[in-house]
């Protein structure tokens, strides 16, 4: 398998918070659970060659 890149990522507390609860409910690590939805994102796009949500590019809204 491919040696990974580290990238550093800075995120919103909020959306780290809603991250890792996820990533508990799946049985993954934050990191585990920000790779797998990036590359959920992908797959998606590659299937169907557009992104996921039209409003990709707006920063979420996170109502916690």
């Amino acid at each position: 398998m491919a040696e990974k890149k580290q990238v550093p990522l800075r995120l919103s507390e909020k959306l780290y918070d809603a991250i890792a609860a996820w990533a508990e409910d799946d049985f993954r690590s934050v990191n585990g659970q920000i790779e797998y939805l990036l590359t959920e994102c992908v797959r998606q796009r590659k299937k169907n060659g557009k992104y996921v949500g039209e409003g990709i590019d707006k920063p979420p809204e996170l109502d916690i």
